[in-house]
């Protein structure tokens, strides 16, 4: 798969660390000053790289910020100060979006929230369903459904976990559908949740067109931190959307195939299915 040249990795890189060191996020026509080239060529060049635009990159690092006031911080006034937030009007209206719950609630670790799952079969074993308000939260795969409802339990510990009810059967086919598919392509309403850097490399995943592959180093020059393979690989074994969030088809600079979260047969029978499908 094609990377940004050395020049443009060089910029967007240089681009990344500054939104890093900022507390309000500046405007695109600083950066594209800061890149030295307009800002729409900044704006193509950065979406190209790491799969979000400036802005998109600016707020989820501002969700970084929020994380780690409300660990940090005895008040959440402290915490939204310290995420850059300007005035509590500005945070409890955007907080909801970028925690996917209230902070309250992601204080408390998520204690109190709702979601809800479901367990079904497909011809790579069984599949596990989970959902938000927002949308699809996890997509599981494995061998043995009571070890996959563990898994959820465990990824999701403080939260109320409610098995689905028949009007969750056709998003749940909709899934088995991806699974057996996976190169029909998803338009599944998705909840994603995961660290800044987490989000931009599941981006970039989301950009590699089917049927292909790229490596980890390619993923780690298309967000801009070319350093950076080894966090790519852990971004992508931590990734808790199946399919959706293509990382099957992420290999080893070689080609040959690395670990998967669900085992590497899974992953030799996905890339198989999706070459199949282009062919």
């Amino acid at each position: 798969m094609d990377t940004p040249s050395a020049p443009s990795d060089a910029r967007i890189e240089r681009v990344c660390r500054h939104l890093q060191a900022c507390d309000e996020a500046p405007s695109l026509q600083a950066l594209a000053d800061l890149a030295g080239c307009s800002p729409t060529v900044l704006h193509r060049l950065f979406k190209q790289a790491t799969g979000l635009t400036p802005k998109q990159y600016a707020t989820a690092l501002r969700a970084d910020r929020l994380r780690e006031g409300l660990q940090q911080q005895e008040r959440i006034t402290d915490a939204f100060y310290q995420a850059g937030f300007g005035s509590s009007g500005r945070f409890y209206e955007n907080a909801p979006r970028l925690l996917g719950m209230t902070p309250r609630r992601w204080r408390a670790g998520g204690k109190g929230e709702t979601l809800h799952f479901a367990i079904a079969e497909s011809t790579l074993g069984s599949v596990l369903v989970a959902s938000s308000t927002t949308g699809v939260v996890a997509i599981l795969l494995g061998d043995d459904p009571d070890a996959l409802l563990q898994s959820l339990q465990q990824r999701f510990s403080r939260a109320e976990l409610i098995g689905a009810d028949a009007g969750y059967e056709h998003l749940v086919a909709q899934v088995v559908g991806l699974v057996e598919d996976p190169a029909g392509g998803s338009t599944l309403p998705l909840d994603i949740r995961g660290t800044a850097f987490q989000q931009r490399v599941w981006q970039a995943l989301q950009q590699i067109p089917q049927g292909q592959t790229a490596s980890y180093a390619d993923i780690a020059a298309r967000i801009g931190a070319p350093r950076s393979s080894r966090a790519v690989a852990r971004a992508c074994a931590s990734n808790p959307l199946a399919i959706a969030v293509p990382c099957h088809r992420v290999v080893r600079r070689n080609g040959d195939l690395s670990g998967y979260a669900w085992g590497v047969d899974r992953k030799r029978e996905l890339l198989r299915r999706e070459k199949a499908t282009g062919s």
